[in-house]
């Protein structure tokens, strides 16, 4: 927008928690998996919290605020991880994804 010579850039990103998608599937309709990453796609298919990441050490934690920290030893001496996967108890049936996606990095 432009008022009075000055000019605004505005952006949002909006995200709807997965336990809402009963009542809002519309909204949940316009979902653009082309502009996500691949495996974070793949691993929401099997209630996965997967975020890629740009290092070479991959990380399967039990729980989110372990992996967390162990994402900062990681990087604390002095390597990157490739990935935030937080493992919560998983049925067999969960497993096997998450293992395969964190094959594919």
């Amino acid at each position: 927008a432009i008022t009075a010579g000055l000019v605004y850039c505005v952006d949002a990103k909006i995200n709807f928690d997965d336990n809402a998608k009963f009542r809002q599937a519309a909204v949940f309709g316009l979902r653009d998996t082309t502009m996500e990453d691949p495996r974070e796609v793949a691993a929401s298919k099997f209630d996965l919290n997967y975020v890629g990441l740009d290092g070479s050490i991959g990380c399967m934690v039990n729980g989110a605020g372990l992996a967390m920290a162990t994402l900062d030893i990681i990087q604390l001496h002095g390597g990157k991880p490739a990935n935030f996967l937080p493992r919560r108890p998983l049925r067999s049936a969960r497993l096997w994804p998450a293992l395969a996606l964190r094959a594919l990095r």
